[in-house]
């Protein structure tokens, strides 16, 4: 199963705390609270509830609603990103949550490859049309 983007920056908090409390890590060098507040994290988790409860029958759907379940997913993260100034999902997160979106959609019966082919995007556009983050 896809590991969401939240579980990774989670534990990155925690293994950070625990270096941080053994002293093995400079705390001027600790920036992973400060980089994924809880609300981040809570607002995140919402937004990939919600795409996870769209993925049911995902598979017997025509390109339109799989698209709409895209589009929604990534209309919701620019939400919670422009609540966070535009700031809330740096390269890296991106690239997490655009392979989470990418990785359930495949889990879920979708042939991505096929579908982008078909809508005239590149392997990894799917959710350019929406994103702003």
């Amino acid at each position: 199963m896809a590991e969401r983007p939240t579980t990774v920056w989670r534990e990155g908090i925690a293994e950070e705390a625990g270096e941080l409390a053994a002293g093995t890590l400079d705390p001027e060098c600790g920036c992973m609270a400060e980089l994924f507040p809880e609300d981040l994290l809570t607002e995140t988790e919402v937004v990939l509830d919600a795409f996870e409860q769209d993925l049911v029958g995902l598979a017997a759907m025509d390109d339109t609603e799989v698209l709409g379940v895209v589009e929604r997913v990534v209309l919701a993260l620019n939400a919670v990103d422009e609540a966070h100034h535009g700031s809330a999902y740096e390269t890296d997160e991106r690239e997490l949550l655009c392979d989470y979106i990418d990785q359930s959609l495949i889990e879920h019966g979708v042939d991505v490859i096929a579908l982008t082919s078909r809508h005239g995007l590149g392997r990894y556009q799917i959710t350019d049309r929406w994103r702003k983050w």
